[in-house]
């Protein structure tokens, strides 16, 4: 003779957070993810080594301009985005498979578009995970090097403007460098590959862009020389940086006039819409 129990289980009848609050949940997450927070010792590595390695020239720095009564920084802010920014793309290389490539090798994918949470909301989430992480990055050793510059009594009204143009140009790097990480990872489930394809792929945008300017400037074309930043998502950042913002520029040929300015910053946005559309249509083809 059958018994029926009843242990008391009951429906949910309290609000649902729809699929904006999933949305920003999967953004933390993939924020804490990218610098190894919530995983395992191994995981937390590589982001941290790269995170000292930026940190420890600014503290370095700070204390040389306080001991040494320096009346400027050596160097800017904004030429140390520039000279970091292998460790940079090391740091996307290594955070954009983790977050993507991970949820399609495991099918996770499939599991969050069984819920609420919409194609979109999932590469926006990510995109803006990523490019927050690499912000961070950057952004850290310049408050760094900003605050033992006004330690060190140096000018405020001279500092300020130039670490304010210094963030804004970390912003621009990360939203493109996150951008190109991110369409590179979303490509393959192996998250080995995924890395040695985004090193492979800004080493050689890196070489390409050096060819272009050196060869310009052999036959004497200076004008062309600055475009061959273009290929290089961080040399553009700079270019952009530099023409919106003002600034010290770091190489010979800035971008030329307004008119240089205009075609960097519209390469900039074309880039980095067209990294999210590409997500978009990749993730499209994602079945439940």
């Amino acid at each position: 003779m059958s018994v029926i129990h009843d242990l008391g289980y009951r429906h949910y009848d309290g609000p649902r957070a729809g699929s904006r609050a999933v949305a920003r949940a999967l953004y933390v997450d993939s924020l804490k993810s990218a610098f190894g927070l919530g995983r395992t010792p191994k995981a937390k590595i590589m982001p941290t080594f790269l995170l000292v390695a930026m940190v420890l020239p600014p503290v370095i720095i700070a204390i040389v301009i306080s001991t040494a009564n320096l009346d400027h920084l050596p160097g800017n802010y904004t030429d140390y985005i520039v000279k970091t920014q292998a460790l940079t793309g090391l740091f996307v290389a290594a955070a954009a498979p983790a977050s993507v490539s991970r949820d399609l090798r495991f099918r996770v994918v499939a599991l969050y578009f069984s819920r609420p949470l919409r194609r979109i909301e999932y590469v926006t989430a990510k995109y803006a995970a990523l490019t927050s992480a690499a912000f961070l990055l950057m952004a850290i050793p310049l408050v760094v090097m900003y605050v033992g510059a006004l330690l060190a009594k140096l000018p405020v009204h001279q500092e300020t403007p130039n670490f304010l143009r210094s963030l804004a140009g970390a912003a621009v790097t990360a939203v493109l460098v996150a951008g190109v990480a991110l369409v590179i990872a979303a490509m393959t489930p192996r998250r080995g590959v995924g890395v040695a394809a985004i090193i492979v792929t800004l080493t050689v945008l890196s070489g390409v862009s050096g060819v272009i300017t050196g060869t310009a400037t052999d036959h004497g074309k200076a004008s062309t020389a600055a475009y061959g930043s273009l290929v290089n998502p961080f040399f553009l950042a700079h270019g952009i940086q530099h023409s919106l913002f003002g600034g010290p520029y770091t190489f010979d040929y800035p971008p030329p006039g307004a008119t240089g300015g205009a075609i960097f910053t519209l390469v900039g946005v074309a880039i980095a819409g067209g990294c999210y559309l590409v997500m978009l249509a990749r993730y499209r083809r994602v079945t439940i």
